[in-house]
């Protein structure tokens, strides 16, 4: 019965966290637009498929409503990488409650 409790009271932590709803489309989507924009990078030069994308952080803020810190990392066609830093807010019903900040990090060019 001991070794029960133990187990239990370990698991307990794990079980508490609320999973975070996954939004990385919206803040994916308006990073692409910012970098067409700012002359960063053609949409149409980017390979999406290739992206790299990483949930730095989620905080939840109130009920049903997290901040969400992603790190992007797309690539292009003639094997440049653009990493981004993104933040936004964002809930289960809706992925876009905020606008999305958007931080070139880096800009390289991966065929050495």
């Amino acid at each position: 019965m001991k070794k029960l409790n133990l187990i239990l009271l370990g698991l307990l932590p794990i079980m508490s966290f609320a999973k975070a709803p996954d939004c990385h489309n919206w803040p994916m989507n308006m990073t692409e637009m910012w970098m067409r924009s700012a002359g960063i990078v053609d949409f149409k030069n980017l390979n999406i498929p290739k992206t790299k994308i990483t949930l730095l952080a989620s905080e939840k803020k109130e009920k049903d409503l997290y901040t969400q810190i992603y790190h992007f990392v797309f690539y292009d066609q003639k094997g440049k990488s653009y990493e981004v830093i993104t933040k936004n807010e964002a809930s289960y019903e809706e992925c876009s409650m905020s606008q999305v900040n958007s931080y070139l990090i880096s800009k390289r060019d991966i065929n050495y």
